[in-house]
């Protein structure tokens, strides 16, 4: 089997999982658990729970058992994006090439619905058939990664870093946390099913420290080389919100220079692995070149 049909087998996998995940659109209060559904079936890369499947893969985790680590990581994400797309955060209308959640329903609906994404994700992890310890382990992963330590506080030093030049160092730290720490508990998650020695885990957490920051790296080149219609998002916002980016810091010609960096440092990272990390690999490979 290649690497392109696995992935299309585990997005098949994750749409129908993500739909069993969330709750009946026609079940009180329907405009909530429709906002809910707006929020995470409208489409996206589904990057982090396709990470959970090649990180488990690579030491011969059950599917099964990577179906709830899988749909926690990308209820978490979703959830990130309909609060990131508020006004009184990045102020944004398009997401995934329409409207926002909280321009199709109401803003009141959209903090609730990213509420109640953030909270079912955890409730999977606490719920899933797994061994209770393995579970303990994946809660403390994805609530690290979430909250001040993770995502939230890397979303709060970029509010504080709006309008004002930073340092290279603190660009990359923002990232880290914002983008990275999520990106890094998919990898960790996956693996973690599969009972990867602590070794291993140092390990993929440096290749998912480097595709979280190769990520976003690419995110600030296509801000700025590419369209809205290409993103499915609002293009150029950077630039007119005045934040640091790393073309902004670096040029251009830097900025890719940095991209190409951080994919030599996953394949680095993986380079002690057979062809069970070939889907890993490409998913790093795929960071570096999408074009949306």
């Amino acid at each position: 089997m290649t690497v392109e049909s696995t992935f299309a087998r585990w997005r098949d996998r994750i749409e129908s999982q993500l739909d069993a995940s969330l709750p009946s659109p026609e079940q009180a209060p329907k405009r909530l658990h429709q906002a809910m559904r707006y929020a995470v079936l409208g489409g996206g890369k589904r990057m982090r729970p396709l990470l959970v499947y090649a990180s488990g893969q690579i030491f011969g985790a059950d599917e099964h058992a990577l179906d709830a680590p899988a749909m926690a990581v990308e209820l978490i994400h979703a959830y990130s994006l309909v609060h990131d797309d508020l006004p009184a955060m990045d102020d944004d209308a398009l997401r995934r090439g329409r409207p926002t959640t909280h321009i199709a329903f109401d803003e009141a609906t959209a903090i609730l619905a990213g509420d109640a994404l953030q909270t079912r994700a955890f409730g999977l992890l606490a719920d899933a058939a797994l061994p209770a310890l393995l579970r303990v382990h994946c809660l403390q992963a994805l609530t690290h990664a979430s909250g001040a330590a993770g995502m939230c506080g890397g979303q709060a030093l970029d509010i504080d870093a709006t309008g004002h030049a930073q340092p290279l160092a603190d660009l990359q730290h923002m990232h880290a946390l914002k983008t990275g720490a999520l990106i890094r508990a998919a990898v960790r998650m996956g693996a973690l099913c599969g009972d990867a020695p602590p070794a291993d885990l140092l390990q993929l957490d440096d290749f998912a420290n480097a595709l979280g920051l190769a990520f976003q790296v690419r995110d600030d080149i296509l801000d700025v080389e590419a369209s809205s219609e290409q993103l499915g998002k609002t293009a150029g916002k950077d630039q007119a919100q005045a934040k640091s980016t790393f073309p902004a810091l670096l040029g251009m010609d830097g900025a890719k220079a940095e991209l190409a960096a951080l994919s030599e440092r996953m394949h680095d990272s993986l380079a002690g692995y057979d062809e069970r990390a070939d889907a890993l690999r490409a998913l790093g490979r795929l960071a570096v070149e999408r074009n949306h």
